[in-house]
């Protein structure tokens, strides 16, 4: 039973009389009405965060302590999460459910979002479009807006679009810990783009310079974040540009490529300040081959892996060589290598320098269509919407 005033109270204790040798002593339900705000933080604060997450929803009281300076000092200061890590699936024919692959145990779950929670104003089907740190950004296109939804913290913040119509490509989102951006392309003409970025610190958008080089063709590849700017690869001949989401510049990234490059898709370890390239090599537009390279010291890009052949050539056959449908991204020391046509995940655990295959969803229809966009998804309480 919770009181009003500080949301907690002793049940009924039985009497001294009934009481056993070994029993604990009595202690007045009184007392712990009395207790001061800080103290009752601070006992509440030991609870697993899990268990607290369970009990928020009994008392506005408990859900306004997860703010309180004791349970964010305790729990954002924490190097790792207490909730696992996931990759998950986005695809039309599992809305508005989207399959979470438990990584650290190595399972299966069925998610469904509460979307009319957290999207009221949601008149029609959205799309998921990119993940940070815990925050989802979500595109509400008949609405003409964007959400951003922290769902631990069931929060969400509604984005109109900057312009109606509005087209746009290549949405990146970057959370950190004093806030998140939007970022994002949008086509002035067949060579030059508009650069729009989108500040959570001020909520508004930005309408930056444009871009004179056309950047890769492939729409399902993100920015990649990576000391404090977003890198991308463009199409033949190969290069890598990167945008700093301070000064709001584009910079040329002077480093020498592979060589008989087919495809290049970029990743980042941000917590150890490390960047892959992962490349197709062949000739003739056909790749026969998938290699992984590091950036050494920012100059020199250092073969580290190939892919073995009999999964090269899995994943080659299944995007039919067009690979614009490959994308990558990196999830919690695996680097993720995914065909928008195909429902599984070849993925590199760089720390065993082993190859594996995540196998398709049990709520991925038998038939599938095109339109599997996976996510690094590592729920972050503190993530501001």
């Amino acid at each position: 039973m919770l009181s009003k005033p500080h949301c907690f109270q002793m049940n009924q204790i039985p009497s001294p009389m009934s009481k056993s040798p070994m029993s604990s002593p009595e202690m007045d339900a009184g007392i712990w009405s009395n207790l001061p705000e800080e103290l009752l933080e601070r006992i509440l604060s030991m609870l697993p965060l899990k268990t607290f997450m369970v009990l928020r929803s009994t008392c506005k009281h408990f859900k306004s302590l997860l703010f309180s300076p004791t349970f964010i000092s305790k729990h954002s200061s924490s190097n790792s999460s207490p909730f696992s890590s996931f990759l998950m699936l986005s695809h039309p024919q599992c809305y508005p459910h989207f399959p979470l692959y438990d990584s650290p145990l190595g399972a299966w779950r069925n998610f469904a979002l509460s979307l009319s929670e957290l999207l009221p104003c949601a008149a029609g089907p959205v799309s998921l479009l990119s993940i940070s740190n815990g925050l989802l950004c979500f595109s509400l296109p008949s609405s003409s807006s964007f959400v951003v939804c922290n769902f631990l913290t069931k929060s969400s913040r509604v984005i109109e679009y900057p312009t109606y119509p509005f087209h746009f490509e290549l949405l990146t989102l970057v959370s950190t810990p004093v806030g998140y951006n939007i970022f994002m392309l949008s086509s002035e003409s067949s060579t030059k783009t508009r650069t729009i970025v989108y500040d959570s610190k001020v909520q508004s958008w930005q309408n930056l310079i444009s871009l004179d080089t056309i950047l890769s063709d492939n729409h399902h590849q993100e920015g990649v974040h990576f000391n404090g700017s977003l890198y991308f690869s463009t199409p033949e001949p190969f290069s890598i540009v990167n945008f700093n989401l301070e000064s709001g510049k584009w910079e040329r990234h002077n480093t020498e490529l592979p060589g008989e490059l087919v495809f290049v898709r970029l990743v980042s370890d941000e917590g150890k300040g490390k960047m892959y390239l992962i490349g197709g090599i062949g000739g003739n537009g056909i790749s026969r081959r998938m290699k992984i390279w590091e950036l050494c010291e920012g100059k020199n890009w250092v073969e580290i892996e190939s892919v073995p052949e009999m999964m090269c050539r899995k994943i080659m056959s299944v995007c039919y060589h067009n690979y614009e449908y490959l994308y990558c991204f990196w999830h919690q020391g695996l680097i993720c290598v995914c065909c928008y046509a195909w429902p599984e995940i070849l993925y590199y655990k760089v720390s065993r320098r082993t190859w594996h295959w995540l196998h398709k969803s049990p709520s991925v229809p038998e038939r599938w269509a095109c339109g599997f966009r996976w996510f690094s998804f590592v729920p972050e309480l503190y993530a501001s919407v």
